[in-house]
């Protein structure tokens, strides 16, 4: 068997589908099942991770995000997180500096993943779900180390990655017929009369 581990930019994912308003029900996605359409029967999924970060200055925006990560955790996929940091920009219209909130670290935990799992030999076949041209770097650095490993990329619907592809041992366009049928239910019974329940804004 082809063992394989998925590697979720979860920002670069959310912000593909966040793009387009159609596409924000999807928000609400299984990452399990979505992970199978991408392999064959010779495959075997070892381990899945969801590289995000938590934005801790919204409460609201942080508590839809921690539902929607404990919805992954119940299915066994592994988080990993990232940070944001304040940065200050400037805004040649305005001629001000303007401060923002800018994530930090998702494209270098995955490079340390990715890295790792292959030193410990525990996947054949790496798949990274992102359109992320920083990734470059780190995919050659596995791939010059561990010549037998295999890297591919699922570029997320409405993303071209031409750099990553030309990078990646093969690669995967996402498209609308691997997202619809692989959302969570609006609602996941998780017991102790508990559920998880999709946030309004994602249905």
């Amino acid at each position: 068997m082809n063992r394989i581990a998925f590697f979720f930019d979860g920002f670069n994912l959310f912000h593909a589908l966040d793009n387009n308003h159609s596409y924000h029900k999807y928000k609400w996605l299984d990452l399990v099942k979505l992970s199978s359409c991408f392999v064959t029967k010779k495959d075997k999924i070892e381990n899945i991770y969801y590289f995000t970060a938590l934005a801790t200055w919204s409460q609201s925006k942080m508590k839809k995000h921690k539902t929607y990560i404990k919805a992954l955790e119940l299915k066994n996929i592994k988080t990993i997180y990232g940070e944001f940091r304040k940065n200050e920009k400037f805004c040649p219209l305005c001629k001000r500096t303007y401060k923002t909130f800018e994530e930090k670290q998702t494209d270098v935990n995955i490079a340390i993943q990715l890295f790792e799992l292959a030193f410990q030999d525990k996947y054949d076949t790496a798949i990274i779900i992102s359109g992320d041209s920083d990734l470059i770097p780190s995919i050659q650095a596995v791939k010059t180390t561990f010549p037998n490993k295999n890297i591919g990329i699922v570029i997320p619907i409405g993303r071209r990655a031409e750099l990553l592809k030309q990078t990646c041992d093969f690669h995967i366009k996402m498209k609308e017929k691997h997202l619809r049928p692989n959302i969570f239910k609006k609602e996941i019974d998780i017991g102790n009369n508990k559920k998880l329940i999709c946030p309004p804004e994602w249905q």
